[in-house]
């Protein structure tokens, strides 16, 4: 059964993902950014824990990815929203980057789009995330 806390972070993380979206789209409107990296980083909170999250954010072999992560959210914050999104998206791909191959593989499966990531050029790029 899933908690209510984990309901609505995953709803808030819907909203900054929403809300991130809107502000790339309105030209890098840094008020939607800001909001949206707020609702994103208060529903991760939400879905996976506090305390999760703290150690999530504070291995040290991630420690580039972290700081360029939150480097890009202060620059966000302080109205350079260009080069915040940035740094978030390095931070991001830093982060999660033994992720991306993990994903693609169990999107090879799905019909629509699996003859997509089983095309050699777009295997080849998700593998190397994972180096």
């Amino acid at each position: 059964m899933v908690s209510d806390n984990t309901k609505i972070g995953t709803g808030l993380m819907f909203l900054g993902f929403t809300f991130l979206f809107l502000g790339v789209i309105f030209l890098f409107d840094s008020t939607l950014l800001a909001l949206g990296d707020v609702l994103f980083l208060t529903g991760l909170t939400l879905t996976i824990g506090a305390s999760r999250t703290v150690r999530f954010f504070s291995r040290k072999d991630r420690i580039r990815g972290i700081v360029a992560f939150f480097g890009g959210v202060a620059l966000v914050l302080f109205h350079w929203p260009v080069m915040g999104m940035v740094l978030q998206l390095y931070g991001l791909v830093y982060l999660f980057g033994q992720f991306f191959p993990i994903a693609a593989a169990s999107l090879k499966d799905v019909p629509v789009v699996g003859g997509l990531f089983r095309h050699p050029s777009v295997e080849g790029f998700f593998s190397s995330f994972g180096r």
